[in-house]
């Protein structure tokens, strides 16, 4: 859908630079996207690996962000290949409901309601982001955090249209329950993509 460098502003590596490939085609379907652009894979134009990585190549990055839509309704074996052979640091941002490809230094798994996460990826997060879009969504995350591994940062992350009325309700929480930490969408409030 699109590809650019700028800074990661949520979660674990907020504030790194990263150069950012978001891949279009989404079959989750969260009614508070803020991409909806992305969900339908062609209606973008596909592009070579080679010229994506050429694209890298011209900024400073060491980190290559992939995400989407859901990024992992494609087979990301040859892009990650690719990116991993010119020395660039992989990460994604996922839900996890498709089946994993690729190879990782870094997986955030966002998992939604509207289509379950695959156990196959629970079990490989090192980043577990949860968005709180109203007070269930507590519990609903530490259903999640019961399926990762140990090692696995937590994250609570306001949903951007109720971050006024639902941020202080997390910090509320995270403060009850020292193991989460708050991720906000810092790209949003300095206003860069």
């Amino acid at each position: 859908m699109e590809h650019f460098y700028t800074l990661q502003g949520e979660g674990f590596h907020q504030g790194k630079a990263a150069y950012f490939i978001r891949l279009g085609g989404c079959d989750v379907g969260c009614t508070w996207c803020d991409v909806k652009e992305s969900w339908d894979a062609l209606a973008h134009p596909e592009m070579e690996i080679r010229d994506l990585l050429h694209a890298v190549t011209k900024t400073k990055a060491r980190m290559v962000v992939i995400t989407g839509g859901e990024p992992l309704m494609h087979n990301l074996d040859s892009l990650c290949e690719a990116l991993m052979e010119a020395g660039y640091e992989t990460n994604i941002e996922t839900s996890g409901s498709s089946p994993l490809s690729g190879a990782w230094n870094w997986i955030c798994l966002s998992p939604k309601k509207f289509k379950a996460p695959l156990p196959q990826v629970i079990a490989q997060a090192h980043e577990l982001k949860i968005i709180i879009y109203n007070k269930s969504d507590f519990a609903w995350a530490e259903q999640y955090a019961a399926q990762v591994p140990s090692h696995c940062k937590l994250y609570l992350q306001p949903e951007w249209s109720k971050a006024n009325a639902i941020t202080p309700l997390i910090v509320d929480y995270i403060k009850q329950h020292p193991q989460w930490e708050l991720s906000l969408q810092i790209h949003k409030y300095i206003h860069v993509p």
